[in-house]
């Protein structure tokens, strides 16, 4: 897959050694004190495809007899369907009409953002054994994202745990936002600096250019690492410091 930042993926062998150096600069830092690595969730630890395939397949569902056409290719809609923006992906699925647009963004907005339905979510590829690999290094994992509190918090936790992520433990942080409607880079960028209470930051992973920015402007030592997987549109430029990795794959 083609995207803005495909041009700056590291090769294979690249990347597996960025993703191993992490893990020696935490060894290396819980020498000297704590160290801190940070992940996002969507898009970054997890992939929020399968969720939005089962939002569609329930919506086929309620389709079914008001709007048998656009029921039957909603039920058809597998992952490799599904990009950034729901009223995007029914255009792309054949569902043209606006008002169905309208009924199905809504449709959408009451289960995406809520604990049921995350237990659909899987993880990127390399991602649970990667995340294990910083904290059996020492590493305190902070699961930072713009989840939130009220509606999100109990199901990230229990999906990091059935996804068999270190979670509920010593040295594991689930920081999620305090509200539904805050922007989730002013979240960020409230918190990152707050993270040297736990440690030195050695790395922050994100699948979004601007928070991937400023975790590299709040801890200018720390790696900087964008996952380019999917993001919201018009990203802004990356950083140039910024590295680009697509899974966590170890294999080269």
């Amino acid at each position: 897959m083609t995207t803005p930042f495909f041009h700056l993926r590291l090769h294979p062998a690249e990347r597996v050694a960025l993703l191993r150096s992490v893990v020696d600069r935490v060894r290396a830092q819980v020498a000297r004190g704590p160290a801190v690595v940070v992940f996002d969730l969507d898009g970054t630890l997890m992939d929020n495809r399968p969720r939005v395939v089962a939002i569609l397949h329930e919506l086929a569902i309620a389709w079914a007899t008001r709007h048998p056409a656009a029921a039957d290719a909603c039920a058809r809609a597998t992952a490799d369907d599904i990009g950034y923006g729901f009223i995007a992906n029914l255009r792309h699925l054949g569902v043209v009409d606006p008002t169905l647009h309208e009924e199905g963004l809504a449709f959408w907005k009451a289960r995406f953002f809520q604990d049921p339905h995350v237990k659909h979510d899987v993880e990127i590829l390399g991602a649970r054994s990667y995340v294990k690999a910083c904290y059996e290094a020492g590493a305190v994992v902070v699961y930072l994202t713009g989840r939130d509190l009220p509606n999100m918090a109990l199901g990230s936790f229990a999906s990091l745990r059935d996804l068999g992520f270190p979670i509920g433990v010593i040295g594991t942080e689930l920081v999620v936002k305090p509200t539904f409607e805050m922007p989730d880079a002013d979240f960020k960028r409230a918190v990152a600096p707050e993270l040297r209470r736990l440690g030195t930051v050695v790395a922050a992973f994100d699948n979004e250019p601007a928070n991937v920015n400023l975790f590299l402007d709040a801890h200018p030592e720390s790696h900087g690492i964008f996952l380019d997987t999917q993001y919201a549109p018009d990203p802004c430029a990356l950083d140039p410091r910024a590295q680009v990795i697509a899974s966590f794959d170890l294999d080269t």
